[in-house]
């Protein structure tokens, strides 16, 4: 197929997003790159959510993906309030994604993402080459009037050089919403250093069953 150039969209998935304080801050902070700082209670964030059909996207096809990684300081997005972030882990399924994703500098390997919704309660798993490694478990509500909008900043390394990317986005989250547990499921396996505190402590989050973005990639080299 034609080699797919940026930006490509995806509307309509479905979008559990949330960011917690760590177990080990400094494992955390290690995790950052030189030229990036860690936000200063090194948070961490992360996204689960599934495209279920291709015609939600300009080119992707259907995939699912999680990704994760720390929160920075001093590379805000847009808005000058949300922190830019990096990716340490990019569990997706899609094979066209993945490379898409790796070709602007993104850590991309071969993952599963589901998302399961009974009633109030919601199961997003993430496989990395078939094993679980993360369950989230929430409680969700019904989508309202409300909707959140505006761009995210994710930073990469490409060849060496740093690169800025915004991202936006519109999202349409569920009320109530809360995360009730964070399973970190593999000891061993790297993402495990990314595991949330205990008590839980979730900083910021939603639900949607209709999150829409674009997918630029790096837009430009950081100085």
């Amino acid at each position: 197929m034609t080699e797919l150039v940026a930006p490509q969209l995806v509307v309509n998935s479905r979008m559990i997003y949330f960011g917690w304080l760590p177990a080990d801050a400094d494992a955390v902070a290690a995790l950052v790159p030189d030229g990036l700082t860690p936000a200063p209670n090194r948070q961490v964030f992360m996204n689960q959510y599934v495209v279920d059909d291709a015609g939600q996207t300009s080119g992707f096809g259907a995939y699912s993906l999680t990704y994760i990684g720390p929160d920075l300081f001093g590379v805000d997005a847009p808005d000058g309030v949300t922190p830019g972030r990096w990716w340490t882990h990019y569990f997706n399924s899609s094979p066209v994604v993945r490379a898409y994703a790796t070709a602007r500098g993104v850590p991309a390997t071969p993952g599963k993402t589901t998302i399961e919704v009974r009633g109030q309660r919601l199961i997003a798993t993430t496989e990395a080459d078939g094993v679980p490694v993360i369950r989230t478990t929430a409680r969700v509500g019904r989508t309202g009037d409300a909707v959140n909008q505006g761009q995210l900043r994710y930073l990469t390394r490409l060849d060496g050089r740093l690169h800025s990317g915004n991202y936006p986005f519109v999202a349409e989250p569920v009320d109530p919403f809360a995360v009730e547990s964070v399973d970190f499921l593999e000891p061993d396996h790297p993402v495990y250093a990314l595991r949330p505190a205990d008590p839980l402590t979730v900083v910021w989050g939603f639900y949607s069953p209709r999150a829409s973005f674009a997918y630029p990639g790096g837009e430009s080299v950081l100085d």
